[in-house]
């Protein structure tokens, strides 16, 4: 039995989000290979065979990966399938995109968002908003996975793999590269942060915003938001917080002006600390909140930064 996790990465480093789903795959049992299917990806190779737990870094270095197109990702990972028990990648845009791919052409079903390894064919996900757990258990020859990477805590430094590498598949040429808009900020990012302050409607307009930065600049902290202030035109889409949204869970996660609609706390309720700003009390961010204040985030945030120093 052996797990391939599907490297997500940017040809220089791999994201964090590989080494989370490297620690879904070894607790799946058996051996766990990584693909890095890139260009001039030499140095991610490298880096995915320090991760303990891996026993095997599988190469695939062409132009035609220079920009993670999921048709010539997937057509490598199919190429390899048969090898293996479980194919993994993290439930990201990145993950989302080519897994589907990949169980289709193996008629499997693909089993999503995984947060709990119970055995090597039965997992378990959130469903209705993360308001229940399904147990799923596969009968298929080859598990399609995808992992929730706020389930799995990431995996270590100190492992010692061997690098293979591969012939490339050819590029398929069903899709090509046009662009990329690439949202700059000096704060970390969101999905990667242990610290997050994140705004709802309650924050009343975009310039309201701005309350929220020294906060977040004292505390070196990601900015997010919930969908409503999004849709409002507060800030941009990729701050966004939620179902469908990012999903994170970050060591401390300060919610302000949020009432804490179902599909917000989906994102964010694995936080370890969530503290509430709001002035209804009866808001529904004060039952999942391990700390609550009730006052005007107007008042209350520039207090916050004052009590910090």
């Amino acid at each position: 039995m052996t797990a391939l996790v599907i490297a997500e990465h940017d040809n220089a480093a791999l994201k964090g989000s590989t080494y989370n789903t490297v620690t879904a795959a070894v607790q799946a049992g058996g051996d766990v290979h990584v693909l890095v299917a890139g260009h001039n990806a030499q140095a991610v190779a490298a880096e995915a065979a320090k991760i303990t737990g891996v026993t095997k870094v599988l190469l695939a270095d062409g132009v035609q990966f220079a920009d993670g197109l999921a048709e010539n990702v997937s057509a490598q990972a199919l190429a390899l399938a048969s090898n293996y028990s479980h194919i993994l990648a993290p439930a990201t845009a990145y993950g989302k995109n080519i897994l589907p791919r990949v169980a289709a052409k193996l008629d499997v079903a693909q089993i999503s968002e995984i947060t709990k390894v119970d055995s090597a064919d039965t997992f378990e996900r959130p469903i209705y908003a993360g308001n229940a757990i399904a147990t799923v258990q596969s009968i298929d020859k080859i598990k399609v996975i995808t992992v929730r990477t706020t389930g799995f805590d990431a995996a270590a430094n100190g492992g010692s793999a061997t690098v293979e590498t591969l012939t490339a598949v050819a590029d398929s040429g069903k899709s090509s590269f046009v662009g990329r808009e690439v949202a700059k900020s000096d704060r970390p990012e969101l999905t990667a942060a242990k610290i997050i302050v994140s705004g709802g409607r309650g924050m009343g307009s975009a310039e309201n915003f701005k309350i929220l930065e020294p906060l977040a600049d004292k505390l070196n902290a990601a900015m997010g938001a919930s969908r409503a202030a999004v849709d409002a035109g507060y800030v941009p889409n990729d701050w966004q917080v939620g179902q469908t949204g990012k999903i994170v869970a970050p060591q401390l996660y300060i919610a302000v002006g949020i009432s804490g609609a179902i599909q917000h706390l989906a994102g964010m309720k694995d936080s370890k600390v969530i503290v509430a700003i709001n002035k209804d009390e009866e808001a529904p961010i004060f039952s999942v909140a391990d700390y609550g204040i009730v006052g005007d985030l107007f008042d209350v945030v520039p207090e916050l930064v004052k009590q910090l120093g």
